[in-house]
């Protein structure tokens, strides 16, 4: 009987497919690229489509709660309304568009109304500050005052981070005045770039060219003004060339070579550019980019060595936490483009590793750069590149730099809104997973709503439920399709209890394409298994699922107040974190073989996750095995000291004890790159 019920469910998948590939197919019901431009397997939903549940709901009310909420009284000098953004005599450069970069995508999607009147005046000030020849945006340079950035006012770069605010605020509101002033200003730039380049101001513009190609080409969609792929063809020739440098030249194979977050904003550059160049070396450079990357200075966490100029993958070297945000929106932009579930495994990476351990828990505090090994946060001296008074891994609010305090709010609300699409056949995707809520429209212009309840990524089980938003709708035929992730070997699918085999739609890509019925109810498990990867001087890293995991360590959180002499430039107050835990361990090479792993590192997960999972007392899984005490290995110049974590010697004469691993996203202090012994 089972048999005869699972032939008929896969009769069923198979069945329908031509019929709900073909209905509404030659009507998008979402804007796809435009000829020239490559068709895009996936479309951004409309801003607000996706609503966040379960833990990730309180992961934006934090933040609505915290800094982002709140940044214009928690950082008044330039968020409040001396703005130059909002018309005042105050900062002109990156920074206000920075903060309404991140807070408009979260006001939208908690629809708050508080934080949308925030928005507004920005949004206001921005439409009618455009000039009869199409420039915005402030136009007086002033001399220096400390804290603020008063010059370079006409540079392109803080426009380039407007112009993505101003097409969220579309996707928010289809406000139409957006797209005459997109329009005018493209125009004005087409005419202005020849003789004031991208890099006429500043080198930010040149190499951060490919925000303002992506914006070119998302209006080009909607308009079909043709001067705007005459434009795109301009600003991709003054773009620093990120093609060249990932394929041909030595970059990555050099210490001090490129700015850590021009690398992650440059990423997408060659990707975008693709839609119209049809050229896969564009492709192929990005790809040769991450597994040169990965052996030079690449992290575990999907980033790199980079504090802020690039670092080989020491885990003491820090990671800038704008490099986090703007990775993370490189590889959403990418993932829609190309469909390569490459891109999405690497968000997530990104996203479940380094992004909530860079911020404290109440979102009140950063840290300019984090360390894949940090076993102290005090105002010591380090071997960063660009120090700031020893403040950089600080949690406050300025320590560091100030980048950081603006640019961090995009991080979550844009992983929100690229867990679904909608799909260039009328259907709908899950490419990223974490509990939410979506509404959209498929096939036939109907609207489905679909609940996605799960603990992703801390629990690999997913279950999909399926509604109508109109009562009168009983079925509808179009296609779910959904990613597996490249760190499973055999996903379980189930359909309405049933276990399935979905039709494989492309490479990590799974589609069922059915008549669903209200009430149709898709789960899925990725069953993960622990491994052993291998990064900086062959330093172990346990990795299991989408999670890379550290030693947990007990922390000390003291609040403490900065000299005044440093509160302007820093804040007033800073969080330092110690531990009298032992963290110099080594992992067992005995333990990590193969056939070894699965019965020395045992997973225990607990029955129920917190609201809030990402803190070392509140982790929803731990990893119990062996390790061996390393004596020599101690401090230097306040962080974990230089050591061999590969070495044909085994005598450092170290006791074996029970350490425990949790996922690194939990902790603040930890060991995630382990000699072995």
């Amino acid at each position: 009987m089972k048999k005869i019920l699972f032939a008929a469910c896969c009769s069923l998948l198979m069945v329908c497919p031509s019929k709900a590939a073909n209905s509404g197919k030659d009507q998008p019901i979402y804007q796809n690229n435009r000829y020239p431009l490559l068709t895009k397997p996936y479309m951004e939903l409309p801003l607000g489509a996706i609503t966040p549940t379960g833990w990730l709901e309180e992961q934006l009310v934090r933040m609505r709660d915290g800094l982002t909420g709140n940044l214009d009284e928690i950082y008044p000098q330039v968020m409040g309304p001396r703005n130059g953004w909002l018309g005042g005599d105050g900062d002109v450069w990156e920074r206000g568009p920075y903060w309404i970069d991140g807070l408009l995508p979260l006001a939208y999607i908690l629809k708050d109304k508080e934080m949308i009147a925030k928005v507004q005046p920005w949004i206001e000030w921005t439409l009618a500050s455009q000039k009869e020849n199409g420039y915005f945006g402030p136009d007086t340079d002033r001399s220096y005052e400390p804290g603020l950035q008063r010059d370079n006012s006409k540079d392109w770069w803080p426009k380039m981070v407007m112009l993505k605010v101003m097409q969220q605020y579309y996707m928010a509101t289809q406000d139409k005045r957006v797209i005459d002033f997109l329009t005018n200003y493209f125009k004005y730039q087409l005419e202005e770039l020849p003789q004031n380049p991208l890099g006429r101001w500043t080198f930010w513009a040149e190499q951060r060219g490919g925000d303002n190609l992506l914006i070119v080409y998302w209006l080009y969609n909607i308009t079909g003004d043709k001067f705007l792929l005459d434009l795109g063809e301009l600003i991709h020739k003054q773009t620093f060339n990120w093609t060249d440098i990932f394929l041909n030249q030595d970059h990555l194979y050099r210490q001090n070579s490129l700015h850590c977050v021009n690398l992650a904003q440059g990423f997408k550059e060659p990707v975008i550019y693709w839609q119209y160049s049809k050229d896969p070396n564009h492709i192929d450079a990005v790809k040769k980019a991450v597994r040169t990357i990965r052996h030079t200075i690449g992290f575990p966490t999907g980033l790199w060595g980079g504090d802020e100029l690039l670092q080989f993958g020491n885990p003491t070297q820090g990671s800038e936490l704008c490099t986090a945000v703007e990775m993370m929106y490189s590889l959403e932009e990418m993932l829609k483009v190309t469909g390569d579930v490459q891109w999405a495994d690497h968000l997530e990476r990104v996203t479940y590793n380094a992004l909530p351990t860079q911020v404290s828990d109440d979102f009140k505090g950063r840290q300019y750069y984090q360390q894949v090994n940090q076993v102290t946060v005090t105002p010591a001296f380090r071997n960063f590149t660009t120090p700031h008074d020893d403040t950089d891994i600080l949690f406050g609010t300025l320590t560091g730099y100030p980048c950081c305090t603006s640019n961090l709010h995009q991080g979550w609300p844009k992983f929100v809104q690229n867990l679904w699409y909608a799909t260039d056949d009328n259907g709908i995707a899950a490419m990223v997973y974490a509990p939410c809520k979506v509404t959209a429209k498929v096939a036939g212009n109907i609207m489905v709503n679909i609940t996605e309840t799960t603990n992703y990524p801390f629990d690999e089980k997913i279950n999909l439920k399926l509604s109508f938003a109109d009562k009168k709708t009983k079925s509808a035929a179009f296609p779910v399709h959904f990613r597996i992730p490249e760190w499973c070997k055999k996903p379980i699918v189930r359909l309405n209890g049933q276990e399935v085999s979905p039709e494989l739609f492309a490479k990590n890509t799974m589609r069922i394409n059915r008549e669903w019925k209200n009430g149709d109810n898709i789960s899925i498990e990725f069953p993960a298994e622990v491994k052993a990867s291998y990064w900086y001087n062959n330093a172990a890293v346990i990795e299991r699922g989408p999670l890379i995991y550290a030693l947990k360590m007990d922390e000390k959180w003291e609040k403490k107040d900065l000299p005044e002499n440093r509160k302007g430039q820093y804040g007033d107050w800073y969080y330092e974190v110690t531990s009298n835990s032992p963290w110099n361990y080594a992992l067992l090479s005995h333990n990590l073989q193969k056939e070894n792993i699965a019965k020395e590192f045992i997973v225990e997960k607990k029955e129920t996750i917190s609201n809030y999972p990402w803190t070392a007392t509140e982790a929803p899984i731990v990893i119990k095995t062996k390790g061996k005490e390393v004596p020599r290995w101690k401090l230097y110049n306040g962080m974990v000291g230089p050591i061999n974590y590969l070495t044909q010697h085994n005598n450092d004469g170290g006791e074996i004890r029970d350490i425990q691993l949790i996922p690194y996203g939990c902790t603040t202090l930890r060991i995630t790159e382990f000699p072995v012994r």
